[in-house]
């Protein structure tokens, strides 16, 4: 088993000059990651870690949230921000800096990366403002309220969405948390958790999504399709007109959620949408799943859901339920693993869990709460006795090396170090990129079969690389996702030429060996 090289940002934020009126206070120079790690498609993409690694501030004011942002170092300096008590637009204002890019009427994530915005003490809640994500990446919100946000009457915010998503966004994880309305659009309110314009890797969890015209939705038209890759797990939505959520193209899985009070649809998908719908629980509602108030149709695979007192409308021009008796119309292959409650239990399960200030909770995979991260059972054998030698994280599989008389490349070669003078097991020469991310491919004549690959960093330089990503080169599949070299498996797959594109890393990383096996 492959045993990656943790990735530790020390990038420091230096000293903040946040005076106490500002609402924040300097805590803990470093700062853990969010209580539980992320889970779903958020996990890949080379995962979603947030602030972890870097400093950790308080803030009690919209504009102390900005402000900690725009005293970083740079846009991606890692940041754990602690919210408490109520941020409204009396206390929320703009904030300049070459690391941010604020607005005061909205908590605005733009153009930023490595952050993660986490409720403490008696509990954050974002009284009519709304969280706003925009052309960012590697994005936390955990145990927060955002609540009766506007896009019109007074006072508006972030287009009337509780927390809302666009424009090349990666890597979000949303968890815990309570996003409520008091209405729908004619009363001003709009989505609550909405995504567009190419949104990727985002997970939903342990949230109440509730008293809204809208859930949420993936793509803001039947062209906006390049949205995708969203788990939604262990949330609860209701009183819920419809978009729970509505999905335009793109893939999502949707799984043990409790449904209740759907008033008009539910789970829409359209537009060439997959959802993979596993034991949810729908209660006292209608048209929970199938394509509505379109021609063009999306598509489902079914399993082990509760259908109690729901209700479905006849097949028309623009309505396709899947109900009565739902059957699946496609298949979606899911690349994470998750434990998968049954959905008789679903409603007790995610009561004791869902929504902040819940003590963030989640459940085992066997219908029981538990806190995040339980501590290991004392009794229990240690799985890490230190006086058992661990493993050489890159000790290569059996069989031939298939890189030995391979072609190779690599980006930046021109400023970086040439891949061409790396020499077969020699950790003093390797090809790095000229910064901290780029990547080094293998590649062959003629279709290769690959299953296995091997990186080791190059003498001295051990733990630099952080997250990164296997491709096929000539499709653009993600074969594996990860961080910190070592011994990577993935199922086979017949390639002309792989890549190893690096993402994320801690100074320049050198890759000193980039080895393939067949198996």
């Amino acid at each position: 088993m492959r045993r990656p090289v943790a990735l530790r940002l020390q990038a420091a934020l230096g000293t903040l000059a946040l005076a106490a009126a500002t609402g924040v206070v300097l805590a803990m120079p470093e700062a853990a990651a969010a209580a539980g790690g992320a889970t779903g498609y958020a996990t890949q993409n080379g995962g979603t870690t947030g602030g972890a690694g870097g400093q950790t501030v308080r803030a009690t004011t919209g504009t102390a949230i900005h402000q900690a942002l725009c005293g970083r170092a740079d846009s991606a300096t890692p940041i754990t921000i602690e919210v408490e008590g109520t941020i409204n637009h009396g206390n929320t204002s703009e904030v300049s800096g070459d690391s941010c890019s604020t607005a005061a009427d909205k908590i605005e994530l733009k153009q930023i990366s490595n952050v993660t915005i986490v409720g403490v003490g008696s509990g954050a809640v974002f009284d009519q403002l709304g969280i706003h994500i925009r052309e960012s990446s590697n994005i936390i919100i955990q145990n927060v309220t955002v609540r009766n946000v506007k896009k019109s009457g007074s006072p508006t915010s972030n287009g009337g969405d509780a927390i809302g998503m666009e424009s090349d966004v990666r890597n979000v994880w949303v968890d815990h948390t309570t996003l409520e309305a008091s209405g729908g659009e004619s009363a001003g309110f709009d989505g609550l958790f909405d995504m567009k314009d190419n949104t990727q890797y985002v997970t939903l969890s342990y949230s109440v999504l509730r008293n809204s015209g809208r859930g949420g939705l993936i793509g803001s038209s039947e062209s906006d399709v390049s949205n995708g890759y969203v788990t939604f797990h262990h949330n609860k939505y209701e009183n819920i007109d419809s978009r729970t959520p509505l999905l335009r193209g793109g893939t999502s899985h949707i799984y043990n959620n409790h449904y209740v009070s759907l008033n008009e649809s539910g789970i829409n998908s359209r537009a060439g949408a997959k959802a993979k719908v596993d034991n949810n629980y729908f209660e006292d509602s209608k048209d929970v799943l199938g394509t509505f108030y379109t021609d063009q149709a999306g598509y489902w695979q079914v399993s082990g859901n509760i259908f109690d007192n729901v209700t479905w409308s006849e097949p028309g021009e623009d309505t396709n339920p899947a109900g009565p008796d739902p059957k699946s119309n496609t298949t979606v292959s899911i690349p994470y693993s998750y434990g998968l409650d049954a959905a008789s239990c679903v409603p007790a399960v995610v009561s004791a869990t869902a929504g902040a200030n819940k003590g963030l909770k989640v459940s085992d995979g066997s219908c029981t709460p538990q806190n995040p991260d339980p501590s290991p059972d004392p009794t229990d054998p240690d799985p890490t006795d230190p006086t058992e030698p661990s493993p050489d994280p890159t000790d290569p599989p059996s069989g031939t090396n298939l890189s030995l008389g391979a072609g190779a490349d690599g980006s930046s070669k021109a400023s970086g170090t040439s891949y061409g003078n790396v020499r077969d097991g020699d950790l003093g020469t390797y090809w790095s990129p000229a910064g901290t991310t780029g990547s080094v491919s293998v590649k062959w004549s003629s279709p290769t079969t690959v299953s296995k690959v091997a990186v080791r960093e190059a003498a001295g330089s051990a733990g630099a690389i952080g997250s990164y990503r296997l491709l096929d080169h000539g499709t653009g599949a993600v074969l594996a996702t990860g961080s910190g070299a070592g011994l990577i498996s993935f199922p086979a797959v017949s390639l002309t030429k792989i890549t190893f594109e690096i993402t994320g890393a801690s100074g320049t990383p050198k890759v000193a060996e980039f080895e393939t096996y067949a198996g």
